[in-house]
């Protein structure tokens, strides 16, 4: 089961999330860190490809985060606000592009982070682990 009675993202649903995205990132021949958090910014899964960079580790759950306190995309905040974000939050919250909040019947459970490509590439990853969980849904309720 991917989620939870009361529309959450289970464990399970978070692996969903992550080899979808795994999926892609190889396909596009882009090793990519990728975090899926729960609502609260929970770590429930996680993965550093072969050759990503080390640092987006900390960047990808960042973004996780970020995207499942926002209830929205990363990278929108107006450059002018970034670095207060930043500071406000002790570095816990960013601005950078590949954070995706994960919506099932309008509610968010949970978000995915990926970071070590280009902003748009982590997006394309993430939304990719989003698409699996999607049709996997799709799947279990027939």
């Amino acid at each position: 089961m991917y989620l939870c009675q009361k529309t959450e993202l289970t464990c399970e649903g978070a692996l969903v999330v992550l080899n979808g995205a795994i999926a892609k990132a190889k396909a596009m021949g882009v090793p990519q860190c990728i975090a899926v958090v729960d609502p609260a910014g929970n770590l429930l899964a996680y993965a550093r490809m072969d050759g990503a960079k080390v640092l987006s580790q900390l960047s990808s759950t960042q973004k996780a985060v970020t995207a499942a306190s926002s209830r929205g995309a990363t990278g929108l905040v107006p450059a002018d606000l970034e670095l207060k974000l930043g500071l406000v939050t002790g570095g816990q919250l960013t601005n950078l592009k590949g954070g995706l909040p994960i919506v099932v019947q309008g509610q968010v459970i949970g978000a995915v982070g990926v970071g070590s490509g280009t902003g748009d590439q982590d997006v394309e990853v993430g939304q990719a682990g989003i698409d699996a969980l999607m049709q996997a849904l799709k799947h279990q309720e027939n």
